[in-house]
């Protein structure tokens, strides 16, 4: 199943949805379950269906996984409805272009950005420090500085080094403390692309002074464009690949490949953090890079103008353009 976070015009302002997708359309999985409560006999589907399976993600994430057989009864009905609208008058579905797609996770209840990849690791410090071995480490970031597919990114005007960095981003699903590693993945309600644009000279700054990052990584975090439950992808058996597109549109891969393991295991970075702290539904686990999965490790750096591309099969392609502020 793959979910999706959208806008649509309403008479009184944007409204957020969460989507399902099927066959290119997004079908609004409020309205949709509601259409299938009310082919149901439910006296008062509309509501029952804003109670079950809410228009916003984090919403929607806490209602476990009610919300996700909803979901997945929108797609057994939905697609051969010959209505267009459910009860209320509410859209069925929705043409991808008409809608402003957003993140999947429009604002995160916490980001932490981990770095499980020995390749990447390796080729960016050099020797690979022995805690890196013992133990998932990770920043915590900026959760009100996301951006979704699509989206321009300002490039703060601090930075003159500017790179991207190919991730996969973990949405937490399920509320949980002392969680046990092998029983940890059924707490991750799907995965998304996550681009980590980095300012390279404020963050090698920064973490000079035995702090950070901060505002190296704080001001754009891309996720998109859906959240991809996990029985839909094979990650390490993946292939990815980051194309980036300059201003007068020549477009360059950058780096390809497949994803490969991770020294940690998505079970032990969440029995780790939540050894002590409490995950929430909508929390985003970053993986960190990709082996090759930045320009750091290439020797190429983003110029005004560039479009970047990065793609994990299974996960689609998120891209985002970047402008000088």
């Amino acid at each position: 199943m793959r979910l999706a976070s959208f806008a649509v015009e309403t008479p009184v302002g944007p409204a957020r949805r969460v989507g399902v997708e099927h066959e290119g359309d997004l079908l609004d999985v409020t309205a949709g379950y509601a259409y299938v409560l009310a082919m149901d006999g439910e006296a008062a589907p509309a509501d029952l269906a804003e109670t079950i399976a809410p228009a916003d993600m984090i919403s929607f994430l806490r209602r476990g996984q009610r919300a996700f057989d909803a979901a997945q009864q929108v797609l057994e009905w939905v697609p051969d409805a010959d209505a267009e609208t459910g009860p209320g008058g509410a859209r069925l579905r929705y043409d991808p272009a008409e809608v402003d797609l957003l993140a999947p996770v429009p604002r995160p209840n916490s980001l932490r950005d981990y770095m499980a990849f020995e390749e990447h690791v390796a080729n960016t410090m050099g020797d690979v420090p022995d805690v890196w071995y013992d133990r998932p480490v990770c920043y915590k970031g900026n959760a009100d500085q996301v951006v979704g597919d699509g989206d321009v990114v300002e490039w703060p005007p601090y930075s003159n080094l500017w790179d991207l960095e190919l991730e996969i981003g973990a949405v937490i699903g399920e509320r949980g403390t002392g969680i046990d590693a092998d029983e940890a993945e059924a707490y991750i309600a799907g995965y998304t692309l996550f681009n980590d644009f980095s300012a390279r000279d404020e963050q090698g700054e920064e973490m000079d002074a035995q702090l950070g990052p901060a505002r190296g990584k704080d001001f754009a975090n891309a996720f998109g464009p859906s959240l991809v439950t996990p029985d839909e992808v094979d990650l390490p058996n993946a292939d990815f690949a980051v194309e980036v597109t300059d201003a007068d549109g020549e477009s360059e891969v950058w780096s390809e490949g497949t994803v490969g393991d991770m020294e940690h295991s998505w079970g032990e970075i969440l029995a780790h953090t939540a050894e002590a702290e409490t995950l929430y539904p909508g929390d985003v686990l970053g993986s960190g890079t990709v082996g090759t999965g930045c320009g750091l490790e290439l020797g190429k750096f983003l110029d005004d103008g560039d479009t970047v591309a990065i793609s994990i099969e299974g996960l689609g392609t998120l891209e985002n353009t970047v402008v000088e502020s």
